[in-house]
């Protein structure tokens, strides 16, 4: 977590990993009742991963050949 808090400039976090962080926190507030925080809080942690591993190679698809 410092590493991604420190290697990305303000804007670009807020732009790249906001939209993805709002989406995990909202879909593990919803879905994810283990009655565990370490099993809900590591759920989350993956489910974040995931959707942001996601957002990357959809980027990367979309983006135009040079």
């Amino acid at each position: 977590m410092y590493a991604l808090i420190h290697s990305l400039t303000g804007r670009r976090m807020f732009i790249e990993q906001l939209s993805v962080f709002v989406a995990s926190l909202a879909i593990a507030e919803i879905f994810y009742k283990f009655h565990s925080f370490t099993l809900e809080c590591l759920a989350f942690l993956a489910t974040w991963y995931v959707l942001e591993l996601t957002v990357n190679r959809l980027r990367a698809l979309l983006a135009p050949k040079k």
